[in-house]
């Protein structure tokens, strides 16, 4: 069984991985600024931030992977892109992988189609932490390191708000949105952690970006 860190364990992403973790038998150091994820059989709940190189480096050391499930944008200025190199150098120095929930802004909407974030309906709103995230995976496409990588992006549809079930069911895609006939691109936040759990516990993408819908 491996040994996860889950940066962001009190979020939305961060607290279905860790879930799906468990099931699985993993054990998991979940890492959140207070330290106030729940602590229970299996989980050490750890006072901390990801832009904390000392912390990441020794996690690092410790971990099988290391999950980045905290937001890519603080106050709509980019948090996330610019500890990107750093966190690839602990993880190859630690010999950990790294997975990230990413966004789905990058996504395009169709095969040479505009990114997501590009059309005309995407909400200003969002589009800071979308940016950012876009950025984070330019940096790690963009960073000649000796650590493995993955990031996983969601279906346009993720969230607290819309938690769907979890089924076990969905497809599976590179960098283009994927929507049902009715072009509705929807995931569930369990079923979202089973495939981040199954790349875990068996890769098959590596230093690239994959993503899924039902």
């Amino acid at each position: 069984m491996a040994t996860l860190t889950v940066f962001g364990a009190t979020g939305y992403a961060g607290g279905h991985i860790i879930d799906e973790a468990l099931r699985r038998g993993h054990t998991v150091l979940a890492v959140n600024r207070d330290g106030s994820a729940d602590a229970r059989p299996g989980v050490t709940p750890i006072a901390g931030s990801i832009d904390d190189d000392a912390l990441v480096r020794d996690l690092a050391a410790k971990s099988d992977a290391l999950v980045v499930a905290v937001r890519g944008s603080v106050d709509d200025r980019p948090f996330l892109p610019p500890l990107t190199p750093s966190l690839l150098t602990a993880a190859a120095a630690g010999g950990a992988r790294i997975g990230v929930v990413g966004g789905a802004g990058s996504l395009h909407v169709a095969e040479g189609g505009p990114r997501l974030i590009d059309t005309p309906g995407f909400p200003d709103a969002y589009k800071p932490e979308a940016s950012s995230h876009a950025q984070v995976l330019e940096a790690l496409r963009a960073t000649e390191t000796a650590a493995d990588w993955f990031y996983l992006s969601p279906a346009a549809e993720f969230g607290a708000w819309i938690p769907g079930e979890r089924t076990g069911t969905f497809r599976l895609g590179g960098d283009v949105l994927v929507a049902d006939t009715e072009g509705r691109s929807f995931i569930s936040g369990a079923d979202y952690a089973i495939a981040f759990l199954d790349e875990v516990d068996t890769p098959a993408h590596h230093r690239t970006r994959f993503t899924l819908g039902y």
